[in-house]
């Protein structure tokens, strides 16, 4: 999860195209995004797993983010 109603998914080939998927209302809304967008949001989302106190979720978060950025 990157923020409320909102998970980011990317493919499984060469991890190069990532989509932020939104849950609302209406239904599901799929975005696009970039890497670099996409990395971005991840670590602000680890940034305030770690500030929050979820080190479960932190370092499940972080391996993620380690296979898919470095």
């Amino acid at each position: 999860m990157v923020d409320d109603n909102q998970e980011l998914f990317t493919t499984l080939y060469a991890q190069r195209l990532f989509f932020l998927v939104t849950n609302d209302t209406k239904g599901l809304k799929f975005k696009p995004i970039g890497r670099t967008e996409a990395r971005m949001l991840l670590e602000n989302r680890l940034r305030s797993l770690r500030r929050a106190g979820h080190p479960r979720e932190y370092d499940s978060l972080h391996s993620i983010f380690q296979r898919t950025f470095q």
